[in-house]
């Protein structure tokens, strides 16, 4: 007996989330979308029982595409979910495991071992901040119980255990009863918020200059002489503190990605039995769409997690750390960009100031933009490339949906072979040119800020997202009046 036939019924027994039996209403379908998107939100607003105040969130910078809430339930937001599919695409993708993505059988145990992963990947999260002390126990509410720091440390691990146990069924819940998937729906409800607070948030931060957009244009209005913003100074402040840069930003990224959306080369379809019967096969530049972003983002986010666990054990030859920010050594460099104070050197020099350390050269801050590029752009082809094949987009699978929907390429025999031929001189290189060119757009929008905070790849993300969204609720209304489409979408 191999492993897999040992792992199988394991993987098989896992709780999972019922699919439909049959076609599941438009609206029915809305109703569960908005009802996981309102539970996201409570769950987000439950703290985490016995968690002290002293507490350190170690995914600070990654948080916005994580969906997370500090100090939350959901403190791990879609980290684990992520990081068990970098940690399946990697192994499958180096055939270290064998599958046949395009086999009903294996797909059903890749998606077994994955579940299982992420439940594995949620205790491998949480237990080092933990242990290492960046989630502590309060000291006050275990003196009041009568009970060891211990026994709170272990309270604080299941409940982030349910907290991102809930996250996954919920995923699930939205992908099988609703509408897109429900990491994509997390992620644009995080960013979001984070948006709206950006532009709205009057609470002063630590130069005093509110938060807000529009608060801190009207504080600068009512307290900066026009002498000084009209000055070279002045306007290098407008842009950067003043938020016009992050702004401009913001809106071109959410116009490219708009534009980029809709870019495509449609492949000319035939129904083999209806005579007349003619449609497209869309092939979009952003083919495997923005989400292998999450995926180099998130390996970025546990390089730097194995270093700043390694930092607080006076382990330093990875580099040194001010709370979630790497000062020097590999780990600067492996750091992800996320605003103008990471690359401009004068206002690198400001932030290193405030943590009491010697800045980088320019050498280096050139050093470290050009490895993030490298992340970013060829992260993207490889994730983008593993995407395709592991969600059964690659032409293969595309071109077995395409047969059985009853339709033919015009010109080309009527059987799976033909079709994937023509489909692969287009998928594999268009997977490849959109993947390094949302790498390029996330690189971009990361080294000129974006409103909030959310950075560069939170927002492409967030634009994405909703576009496809919109696109989704689109299918979903057609199918609605034209029950005979789910056919070729594998519906009944």
């Amino acid at each position: 007996m191999t492993l897999r036939d040992t792992l199988e019924p394991f993987f098989n027994k896992l709780p999972a989330v019922a699919s439909p039996e049959k076609h599941v209403h438009f609206k029915d379908k809305l109703w569960w979308t908005l009802g996981v998107l309102m539970l996201y939100f409570a769950l987000a607003n439950v703290p985490l029982f016995g968690m002290s105040q002293d507490s350190v969130d170690l995914f600070e910078s990654y948080r916005a595409f994580f969906a997370g809430a500090s100090g939350s339930l959901i403190l791990l937001g879609i980290g684990p979910i992520v990081t068990a599919s970098i940690v399946l695409q990697l192994l499958v993708g180096a055939e270290i495991i064998k599958l046949d993505l395009s086999d009903p059988r294996d797909q059903a145990f890749f998606q077994g071992a994955q579940k299982f992963l992420v439940f594995v990947m949620i205790v491998l999260e949480a237990l080092p901040q933990l242990l290492g002390g960046y989630i502590q126990p309060d000291p006050g509410l275990a003196s009041v119980l009568g009970v060891g720091l211990g026994v709170i440390t272990f309270l604080l691990l299941v409940q982030i255990f349910i907290g991102g146990a809930l996250i996954l069924f919920m995923d699930e819940v939205v992908s099988k009863w609703g509408i897109g998937s429900g990491v994509g729906l997390f992620i644009v409800a995080g960013i979001s918020q984070q948006i709206v607070t950006g532009i709205l948030n009057w609470q002063p931060d630590e130069t005093g200059l509110p938060i807000g957009l529009i608060p801190k244009w009207v504080y600068i209005a009512q307290n900066v002489g026009a002498d000084y913003l009209f000055s070279g100074e002045g306007v290098m402040f407008m842009l950067i503190r003043g938020g016009i840069l992050a702004l401009l930003s913001t809106v071109a990224i959410f116009l490219l990605v708009v534009y980029v959306e809709s870019t495509r080369i449609e492949i000319p379809l035939a129904h083999s039995a209806v005579r007349g019967a003619r449609g497209r096969f869309p092939v979009k530049l952003i083919y495997s769409s923005v989400l292998p972003m999450i995926l180099v983002r998130a390996l970025q986010a546990n390089i730097q997690m194995v270093g700043i666990i390694l930092s607080s054990r006076g382990i330093n030859f990875l580099g040194e750390f001010s709370g979630s920010t790497p000062l020097n050594g590999i780990m600067y460099y492996l750091a992800p960009i996320n605003s103008p104070y990471d690359w401009i050197p004068s206002l690198v020099r400001e932030s290193f100031a405030s943590y009491g350390v010697a800045a980088p050269a320019t050498w280096q801050i050139a050093l470290h933009v050009f490895i993030d590029a490298l992340f970013l752009i060829g992260g993207g082809i490889v994730f983008a490339l593993f995407w395709i094949e592991t969600t059964g987009m690659g032409a293969k699978p595309t071109a077995q949906k395409i047969f059985n929907s009853g339709m033919q390429i015009p010109g080309f025999r009527r059987n799976i072979g033909s079709i994937e031929k023509v489909m692969q001189r287009y998928i594999p290189k268009v997977t490849v040119i959109g993947g390094a060119f949302i790498g390029i757009l996330t690189l971009v929008a990361s080294l000129l800020g974006t409103i909030g905070g959310a950075g560069g790849t939170g927002l492409l993300l967030t634009v994405s997202i909703v576009y496809r969204l919109y696109e989704d609720i689109a299918s979903e209304q057609m199918m609605e009046m034209h029950p005979m489409i789910r056919s070729f979408f594998g519906e009944q």
